[in-house]
């Protein structure tokens, strides 16, 4: 008899622990079907629970904020303080600053080109003003012999030279000399107007006159150096160049002249 009442107990103890179970397995799937359900509540944002309520709290939880609708790129940027509200504007302004670059690139390209050549035209400008330097001096030394040396002809010997001439020659040579001593004033009288003029207008005005350049080229050699080389320096470099290149080739002949 007490054997049959432990069966029964035993029996009815298993059958609490199986009943036990189940209801705890119930529990977990009614908790479990409720979370999915609260999961989708949020992640459909019904009356803004995820965008509105939750967002805010789990947002930077790693995981859980999976369950967070999808938000605006607008919201994103919001967020996280971004200083663009779309991927769209983020482009925009990647592509205006490229230009940006690509410009600031070109204009310090072009603005080491022009350095060069500035530098280039200094250096033909040096070459002017020793070149006209050293005119000076061989103009000055030139002078220092032929009029104040000791070996220097008196009148009477100019007076016996032009009377050997032939008449018709004699009066050639002094109409060329009158001519050329006429073309040398009114070269000067324009070069002082030029050379009390500021640098940069004499500049602009010469420039237009380089169809004429022997005479653009007269006007600057009959300045001094530290006055040529002003005008020259506030002219276009190519101008320069051009001009710069005549007064060397005069100079040159004037040289090959006076050693003659």
């Amino acid at each position: 008899m007490a054997k049959k009442n432990k069966g029964a107990e035993g029996t009815e103890n298993e059958k609490n622990v199986g009943s036990k179970i189940v209801i705890a397995v119930i529990v977990l799937l009614v908790i479990l079907i409720w979370l999915v359900v609260f999961a989708l509540l949020i992640k459909l944002d019904v009356n803004g629970l995820g965008s509105t309520v939750l967002r805010p709290l789990i947002k930077d939880i790693p995981v859980v904020n999976r369950i967070l609708p999808d938000v605006s790129e607008e919201q994103l940027a919001y967020e996280n303080d971004y200083p663009y509200k779309t991927l769209e504007e983020a482009i925009d302004k990647i592509k205006e600053l490229e230009k940006e670059n690509a410009a600031l690139s070109k204009g310090k390209t072009s603005a080491e080109k022009t350095a060069k050549e500035q530098a280039a035209e200094i250096d033909k400008l040096k070459v002017y003003e020793e070149n006209e330097k050293a005119f000076e001096a061989r103009v000055k030394e030139f002078d220092e012999k032929v009029v104040f040396a000791d070996q220097a002809p008196n009148i009477e010997e100019y007076k016996k030279y032009y009377e050997s001439i032939e008449p018709a020659n004699a009066e050639e040579i002094y109409r060329q000399v009158v001519e050329q001593l006429q073309y040398s004033n009114a070269i000067k009288e324009k070069a002082d107007i030029y050379k009390k003029m500021k640098p940069d207008a004499a500049a602009a005005i010469l420039e237009t006159m380089t169809a004429d350049i022997d005479t653009v080229a007269q006007m600057l050699l009959s300045m001094n150096a530290s006055q040529s080389s002003a005008i020259l320096a506030a002219m276009d470099p190519t101008a320069a160049a051009k001009i710069t290149k005549k007064m060397i080739d005069m100079d040159a002949e004037l040289a090959s002249s006076n050693s003659k």
